[in-house]
């Protein structure tokens, strides 16, 4: 398959998959992404059943509510319930001193009965090892898998917050790079929350927060170019979470870990190339909703990053319409933006 195709969504009337304008990575190698879907109404082990079935390979118990599906033609699946109470973390008691050790242990004996009662209102997921992009296609098939076998989205219940994610391998790790794509985010994200239309559950409950005002016009004022080194100081600065719809700290902590971990002593930071984009919304009950519709968005934040004069056009009228922070701007804006966009 040309590395410049994305394999079409599985259901006919869903968009097809979109290529974002590189397809390869600066050392040539075509470019992967990882997905991570949750959901409700299967349990891990017949999520499990579920890749096997699509994929083949081994499935392995790592414990109760954690499934690894092994030796897939694209790497481990993981299938696991989504609370850190059914899966205590024995590196994290070693560092947290007597009180957190004395925790753990507690946890770990209830671990089993948690899990039995939180599998109706905690989300199972599945963490895809990175696929080509080319193949992207395939995780399609996943979630079409998962809607067939009965598991249920956001929409299905008022207590369901679950999210889809991907986590787009950079094409290039230079500066100049990685703030362009910053920068189209940023200018995006309103229509990007529009777009996606997220449950009032998932907004409340448990959505990342929006980058801050200050930040943006940070990044988008004009002659702002800055090396790596102060692009991360920055951006831990004005994000001293993780929280946020595209969290630069993996690819940050990829690029230079030990500047990372001195600026943010956040041990859940796990150091990858990749960009980490999170959705709030996970709408498997609907029969119409598909990957391929989410991933296309991202794609439009690609090509914005790569079109300078469109993107500094668009930035100039970001501080313009939605830099000043008045009421209704986030509205506006994210309606103003759609003109901005590539058909």
């Amino acid at each position: 398959m040309s590395p410049h195709h994305i394999a079409p969504a599985a259901r006919s009337g869903r968009p097809d998959l979109l290529p974002p304008p590189h397809t390869r990575t600066q050392g040539g190698g075509e470019r992967r992404v990882g997905v991570e879907v949750e959901f409700a109404g299967l349990d891990a082990a017949a999520a499990a059943r579920l890749v096997q079935d699509l994929f083949g390979g081994t499935i392995v118990l790592r414990d109760p509510y954690r499934h690894e599906v092994r030796d897939t033609p694209y790497g481990t699946f993981v299938c696991e319930l989504d609370s850190q109470y059914a899966h205590p973390d024995a590196k994290g008691a070693a560092k947290a001193g007597k009180a957190r050790e004395l925790l753990d242990k507690l946890r770990g004996r209830v671990a089993e009965a948690f899990g039995d009662v939180s599998s109706r209102w905690l989300p199972v997921e599945i963490v895809a090892p990175p696929v080509p992009v080319g193949r992207l296609g395939e995780m399609e098939r996943v979630l079409d898998a998962l809607r067939l076998a009965g598991a249920e989205g956001t929409s299905a219940s008022v207590v369901y917050a679950f999210a889809l994610q991907f986590n787009p391998e950079a094409a290039r790790l230079d500066a100049d790079y990685i703030l362009a794509v910053m920068r189209a985010y940023v200018v995006l994200e309103d229509w990007l929350k529009i777009r996606i239309v997220p449950d009032n559950t998932r907004r409340l409950l448990a959505f990342a927060t929006d980058f801050p005002g200050d930040w943006g016009r940070h990044c988008l004022r004009p002659g702002y170019d800055p090396d790596l080194p102060t692009l991360i100081d920055d951006y831990v600065r004005f994000n001293p979470s993780r929280n946020r719809g595209l969290d630069l700290y993996p690819l940050f902590a990829h690029l230079d870990g030990p500047r990372v971990r001195r600026l943010a002593d956040d041990p859940l930071i796990k150091a990858r190339p990749t960009f980490h984009y999170r959705l709030p919304d996970a709408r498997l009950s609907d029969p119409d909703w598909s990957l391929a519709a989410e991933w296309n968005d991202w794609v439009q934040v690609e090509m914005l990053a790569e079109d300078r004069p469109r993107l500094e056009a668009m930035a100039d009228a970001w501080m313009r319409h939605r830099g000043r922070s008045e009421p209704g701007s986030r509205g506006r804006w994210a309606r103003e933006a759609t003109r901005w966009l590539t058909p």
